[in-house]
């Protein structure tokens, strides 16, 4: 009867034990996924942000420099390509990150275009309206940098953590995949060639 008693409180901590690595194991993944869905929404976020500060910026340039419709059109057009671009949460694969950041990218080329036709006009470089659209941009810029970074390392976090012995087992079981991070542009790999 005692031996009997001894080896069923064995086996319940044995199983206890296999419980709570399980559990705790379990609830991590999940606390780190739901860590990467939060930073993500802040990405979307900061992004937002530039492509509500975009209308406003077209329409002062706009209303100084007429001749520039071409410009314009390419802007509101990647403004456009950018919105649709949605990507959910919970599937953050390297494809969809990747498309995400190219729609973002193209919106940023035609910025850059945007800024170079803006500089032609020097009455629209000294309009006050102008210049706070401009520094609020930049900042927005700086945020987006900023709050990547962070996804980045979030994910790092999160990948890594699910990759590991005995997670990876687990992960596989209950559907925990990697995800995707955002990358450099590969045009950023080259070094512009400066000439005096």
């Amino acid at each position: 009867m005692k031996r009997t008693l001894i080896i069923v409180g064995v086996i319940l901590v044995g199983v206890f034990i296999v419980y709570r690595m399980f559990a705790g194991s379990y609830n991590t993944m999940v606390d780190k996924q739901e860590g990467v869905s939060s930073a993500w929404s802040q990405v979307q976020n900061v992004y937002q942000r530039r492509l509500d500060l975009i209308p406003n910026l077209v329409n002062t340039v706009k209303g100084m420099a007429t001749s520039e419709k071409e410009t314009f059109e390419a802007v509101i057009n990647a403004r456009a390509k950018a919105t649709a671009v949605n990507v959910d949460a919970s599937k953050l694969s390297p494809e969809q990150i990747s498309k995400f950041q190219s729609a973002q990218g193209e919106l940023s080329q035609a910025l850059g275009r945007l800024m170079v036709v803006s500089e032609q006009y020097p009455q629209l470089r000294q309009s006050e309206g102008f210049l706070n659209l401009q520094a609020q941009l930049e900042g927005t810029e700086n945020r987006i940098a900023v709050e990547r970074m962070k996804f980045n390392e979030i994910v790092k976090d999160y990948n890594t953590l699910i990759r590991q012995f005995p997670n990876n087992i687990m992960a596989g079981m209950y559907g925990f995949e990697k995800k995707g991070y955002f990358e450099g542009d590969a045009a950023a790999q080259n070094a512009p060639k400066v000439q005096f």
